[in-house]
């Protein structure tokens, strides 16, 4: 994205601990710019969950994978200075 702030997808399934637990540091890490991160539950949508599976929770930043699994504050710092 030209300009302005690239686009933050966190992909996520209903009842996952590790979901929740990236989605609370997630918050803290992008303060007020959170609420522009857009996520989306891979169980709605087929495609996504044979794409994720049990992959998630994945960060994807400017449409690049920055993260996936259990929260890595330095890959997410990194990948949020895009």
């Amino acid at each position: 994205m030209t300009g302005g702030a690239p686009k933050v997808t966190l992909y996520v399934r209903e009842g996952c601990h590790l979901c929740d637990e990236f989605l609370v540091e997630l918050s803290l890490e992008m303060g007020p710019a959170y609420r522009d991160l857009s996520v989306v539950d891979v169980d709605r949508d087929p495609g996504l969950a044979a794409r994720y599976g049990l992959r998630v929770p994945v960060l994807e930043v400017a449409g690049e994978v920055a993260c996936e699994g259990r929260y890595d504050a330095p890959r997410v710092r990194r990948a949020l200075q895009v």
